[in-house]
């Protein structure tokens, strides 16, 4: 039998309640919104206020939409993001705009990125946990021991420069307060809160000290894993399955909203705080990542070409259900949280078993 699910807002309360509790940094943000009936297909690019307000950018800027021609997203903004951006900044100052309250909305996730690229083993706490963790049967050394190898290696990524980048699905995208679906298969579910960069401009082969000027802003993604599947059991010699182990409709729950990236001071400090009903699991500066948001841009762009509204996800701190022993389970509550990014809420559903 499965368990009662725990108490979750709506996703129109939801809204609500992320608005008044945990406010964003800066004068304003950028979300998709719907009516509280509709699905992210129907939904428009908002301008989300501090005091819980939203205002319909199509409005604002109609001559950018011509009949005939695709209707204005938030991706579309990030396509010409220079030219937007100090619109968004004067919509925002405007007090005769017309605005409503985003409880009469449904908020889907901020952006539909055409490509997403994350990062593994990138907090340095966390890494030296799951080296320890996960010793080999024959490996006799002390837990102090394994730590201060797992340090070394640390270490020595860091001088070669070589983060670990991979690549995920942005139909594994969800809204940052829908339900979260377990799949029947999924043995060993984990949470794995991060940051992620939004880009604004296209970027390829940048170098490290340019690579900001690329981010549009930043955002909340709750990266999901199944443990079970990350290796490959019936070959080994091939590696990691992240099409198996990450890639489940909804594995990413993100946003709720994009922060222009002039609001946030500092991506380098900021508190990555995950609770698991009410629990606190994830609390760690991203001061513990090993690369930080500069170079992970620069990095992918060497080989891919970044495309405005691509996410570049930054890794997960320490706290992940292995650590704890406990992984995810149907009536699971996440809420997660960034300085200045705002926060999500999503509950786990087990998915019913096939005939």
């Amino acid at each position: 039998m499965k368990a009662e699910p725990a108490s979750v807002a709506s996703p129109a309360s939801a809204s609500a309640s992320a608005s008044a509790s945990a406010l964003f940094a800066g004068p304003f943000a950028l979300g998709t919104l719907s009516a509280p009936d509709q699905t992210a297909l129907a939904g428009f690019p908002a301008l989300v206020t501090p005091d819980g307000q939203a205002i319909d950018v199509r409005a604002a800027f109609a001559e950018h939409t011509s009949f005939g021609e695709p209707a204005l997203t938030v991706r579309g903004l990030l396509e010409r993001w220079d030219e937007f951006l100090p619109r968004l900044r004067a919509l925002a100052a405007d007090a005769g705009a017309a605005r409503r309250p985003l409880a009469e909305f449904r908020v889907h996730a901020p952006v539909e990125p055409r490509q997403v690229f994350q990062s593994g083993a990138n907090y340095r706490k966390h890494v030296i946990d799951l080296h320890v963790a996960h010793r080999a049967p024959s490996d006799e050394r002390s837990d102090e021991e394994r730590r201060e190898e797992a340090a070394a290696l640390m270490d020595r990524r860091a001088a070669e420069d070589l983060p670990y980048v991979f690549i995920g699905l942005p139909s594994a995208i969800t809204g940052p307060y829908d339900d979260v679906v377990l799949p029947a298969w999924a043995r060993q579910p984990d949470w794995e809160l991060e940051l992620a960069a939004v880009i604004g401009r296209a970027a390829h082969r940048v170098p490290v000290d340019e690579a900001l000027k690329y981010v549009a802003g930043y955002t909340i993604a709750n990266d999901l894993t199944d443990r079970a599947s990350v290796f490959r059991r019936d070959m080994p010699q091939i590696g990691t399955d992240w099409l198996r182990s990450k890639n489940a409709p909804g594995f990413t729950p993100l946003g709720p909203w994009i922060v222009p990236a002039e609001s946030i001071a500092e991506p380098g400090d900021l508190r990555v705080t995950l609770k698991l009903n009410g629990e606190t699991m994830q609390d760690e500066s991203t001061k513990d990542m090993i690369f930080d948001v500069a170079r992970m841009i620069s990095y992918a762009s060497q080989t891919a070409q970044l495309l405005p509204g691509d996410l570049v996800l930054t890794g997960s701190p320490a706290g992940n259900g292995m650590h704890w022993g406990r992984l995810l389970r149907d009536g699971d509550v996440m809420d997660g949280s960034l300085t200045g990014l705002g926060a999500q809420r999503t509950r786990c559903v087990a998915e019913e078993p096939a005939p």
